[in-house]
């Protein structure tokens, strides 16, 4: 079985390696191939990372390459879509993926409707809201990062299911001794740089236990987003994908801050994933999926007020064996609900009924 799979970015973005790059090796074990064509390759998320201009000219053509694509004859037995074939442009191009009569499997992680339904610019919402409907109602099926978002894409398409965001529990493990090696207790964030906005808001507090209780704070991936934030005390990591599981691990309690608001709601909670699959227990906003993740007082704690998150965290800087026992915990939920292991044989099944129409 071929399956031809439609991704935004290119390997360096998380959404192309945690939605369907780490699914090969299964896929393939299962029969199933995947012939991956990402939209905008590693200079455009490169250019994100740096705060750069992306080359206008390089957008139109990898645009009109996209059109070529899915306007050839192909032999694809299934087409994989992530988030949408044409950021910007009017729903009909994304009518192409059914041009060649193969099912579309559509799949999301993030609440893109809202990119354009909340837009600032009434001619963007205007022109654009509903522009992801007509590949929801056409798909054969489709896998959504968490509930929020299987509730949009039910109200167009039936055959939708949850597939979360995932980690390979192989490759995400806890570092062993971490809590007890006398080194200062180290408060880790990763992402992005446009994420980073969401942790802005607490650095005073961050800040502040940095000078009264001797931690530090890593944050991975800001890149140039955090340029002008920067404190003492404050490390600045720049992502790498082959040092990404060891600064995980490098982090004594793992943090991640959301706004309520719609967008953040359809967040997949990936980085949270991330620390509970290396033993690293959680202080996280209770936005979205993260109440689902988060077990108050199990594996870590949920804070909305900065009272509330400089008790979670005071708590946890002073209390190793309480890290530990959050962090067992996470390690065990992780396994259980977010491992590939666990659903890299869903993914095959889903796209075996997509082929099949069931």
């Amino acid at each position: 079985m071929k399956v031809q799979a439609f991704t935004k970015y290119g390997r360096s973005a998380a959404s192309t390696r945690q939605r369907l790059l780490q699914y090969i090796p299964s896929l393939a074990a299962a029969g199933i191939s995947v012939d991956y064509r990402p939209l905008l390759g590693e200079e455009y998320v490169r250019s994100i990372a740096t705060g750069g201009r992306a080359s206008r000219l390089a957008i139109a053509r990898a645009y009109a390459a996209r059109i070529r694509t899915l306007a050839a004859r192909g032999d694809a037995d299934v087409l994989w879509v992530y988030a949408e074939l044409f950021p910007y442009l009017p729903s009909g191009l994304e009518r192409l993926a059914f041009r060649r009569g193969v099912p579309v499997v559509y799949d999301f992680d993030d609440a893109f409707f809202h990119q354009y339904d909340d837009h600032p610019h009434p001619l963007v919402r205007r022109a654009l809201r509903g522009k992801l409907e007509p590949l929801l109602r056409g798909a054969a099926a489709v896998a959504c990062g968490n509930d929020y978002l299987q509730d949009y894409a039910k109200r167009f398409n039936p055959r939708t299911t949850i597939l979360p965001t995932v980690v390979d529990t192989d490759s995400y493990r806890p570092a062993p001794g971490r809590a007890d090696d006398g080194a200062p207790v180290a408060i880790g964030w990763i992402g992005s740089p446009t994420t980073w906005s969401y942790v802005r808001p607490l650095l005073p507090l961050l800040r502040e236990l940095v000078r009264s209780r001797g931690v530090v704070i890593r944050a991975v991936g800001a890149g140039s987003a955090a340029a002008d934030d920067a404190f003492p005390g404050l490390e600045l990591i720049d992502w790498t994908e082959a040092g990404e599981v060891a600064q995980v691990q490098r982090m004594d309690v793992g943090i991640m801050p959301l706004p309520d608001e719609r967008w953040a709601r359809g967040k997949s909670g990936y980085k949270l994933i991330q620390y509970m699959a290396c033993g690293v227990p959680l202080v996280a906003s209770p936005v979205g999926v993260n109440r689902e993740i988060v077990a108050h007082g199990a594996n870590g704690f949920a804070a909305t007020t900065v009272e509330e998150w400089r008790d979670a965290l005071t708590r946890l800087i002073a209390d190793a064996p309480l890290r530990r026992t959050f962090g067992a915990a996470g390690r065990r939920r992780a396994e259980e609900r977010y491992s590939l292991r666990a659903h890299a044989p869903r993914l095959a099944t889903l796209l075996r009924s997509a082929r099949l129409g069931v």
